[in-house]
């Protein structure tokens, strides 16, 4: 936080820290997590602030925390079992360019002026 006079925002930013008596296990994932948010660009902070939160809600989830929220334990699956499938909008496929590339690729005649479904079906997908 920028040096000055107090404000009464909440520093989020704040320092994390693995709850006492965590397993190695919880700890291992922690910097684990920690070390992926910065390799990301994730300022340390809130690295440690998302590898904290992930801890924490794995915790919840697999009934090692003293008092877990409904939030942490509604959804059964973990963030890896997830696979990422939260991590989108929705599957819309390649883009329209990276058809075409592809359609280029194969030779594919009047592929200039196809769209996206023509240069689907063209490329054969």
């Amino acid at each position: 936080m920028p040096p000055g006079p107090p404000t009464d925002e909440p520093n989020i930013y704040e320092e994390y820290v693995m709850p006492a008596g965590s397993s190695p296990r919880r700890e291992r994932q922690y910097e684990h997590v920690k070390e992926s948010a910065e390799k990301r660009g994730t300022p340390e902070g809130r690295a440690k602030e998302i590898a904290a939160r992930t801890v924490n809600k794995e915790r919840a989830r697999a009934g090692e925390a003293k008092n877990p929220g409904k939030t942490s334990t509604r959804d059964p699956k973990s963030a890896s079992q997830r696979g990422g499938m939260r991590s989108h909008s929705g599957a819309q496929g390649p883009t329209r360019d990276q058809l075409y590339e592809e359609a280029k690729k194969k030779n594919v005649e009047g592929r200039s002026t196809m769209n996206k479904e023509q240069l689907l079906k063209a490329v054969g997908r």
